[in-house]
């Protein structure tokens, strides 16, 4: 008897092994495959030819001409400071408008306050592009053609049915007795929600202000769409003109500003990695 215990026990112990061995080889391999093309990329940037056939992902004489070539031959630094610009003022602005949608519907209660989730709800299930031919005519319309408050307004309104849910299911697990206590004190709603709401919701506002700041820096249809001038290009549109056609042979100058782009958003995901953490969890737990 005690022989079949010892040889359950061993048989348990290799089913532990063997899975705990292909949970490290599947990790392995996910891991290879997201970050070969970023060192595929990066050492792409270092690189002495301009072609995609002759980029290696590790160059054999390393080389930064074509950051110089990228900042001397284009315009980067003004695409560059388009879209940080365009970037930063979406984050404000929808957060700001996200946080008060969300503080309305979890703190208040209103006519037609179903309606209004239900509606939001629907709203994210439609892809932004979608409306491409509306938005089109309609800031054609209003005179926002080729200006980056029209791309600011699309972002930040684009993302409030989705951020509105997520910060509301956040608000929903901050007890509304700090509320009626602050009121009992002589705060005013608004004073509640700057200095009570916006603090303790700070793990969810920094994962939606990260997430908003990303947008403009990767998307292309809707800056392609919208604006027309060299001088208001973003980066997305100034980088794909570089390989675009086959006369265009910059591919390592692309990598070279591919690599630049990533550098603000890598600084502020490590700088802020442990309040994206704790506001990834609580929007996908709370609600």
């Amino acid at each position: 008897m005690s022989t079949n215990i010892k040889m359950n026990k061993k048989s348990f112990n290799f089913g532990s092994a063997l899975l705990t061995s292909l949970t490290y080889i599947l990790l392995i391999l996910v891991a290879i495959v997201v970050l070969f093309p970023i060192i595929w990329i990066v050492g792409s940037s270092f690189g002495e030819s301009t072609g995609l056939a002759s980029a290696t992902p590790i160059p054999k004489n390393p080389t930064i001409e074509h950051y110089k070539e990228l900042f001397e031959k284009t315009k980067f630094s003004l695409w560059y400071w388009n879209t940080l610009k365009i970037a930063l003022l979406n984050m404000v602005i929808s957060v700001f408008l996200s946080t008060s949608a969300a503080y309305v519907f979890s703190r208040f209660k209103f006519k037609g306050k179903k309606f209004g989730m239900v509606a939001i709800l629907v709203l994210q299930m439609f892809p932004s592009f979608m409306g491409m031919i509306a938005i089109y005519i309609l800031f054609l319309n209003f005179g926002l053609l080729n200006n980056h408050l029209g791309l600011v307004l699309v972002y930040a309104a684009g993302q409030i049915p989705f951020n509105t849910w997520l910060i509301k299911g956040y608000l929903g697990a901050v007890p509304k007795a700090l509320d009626e206590s602050a009121m009992i004190d002589g705060a005013t709603k608004t004073q509640i929600f700057f200095k009570i709401i916006l603090p303790l919701s700070k793990p969810i506002l920094t994962f939606v202000a990260l997430t908003q700041f990303m947008a403009p820096w990767m998307d292309f249809i809707l800056p392609r769409l919208l604006i027309s001038s060299n001088d208001k290009k973003t980066l997305a549109i100034g980088l794909f003109e570089l390989i675009k056609g086959q006369t265009n042979q910059n591919f390592t100058m692309f990598a070279a500003g591919a690599v630049l782009v990533a550098v603000p958003i890598t600084i502020l995901y490590v700088w802020l990695q442990k309040y994206i953490i704790q506001g990834v969890t609580a929007g996908a737990n709370k609600g």
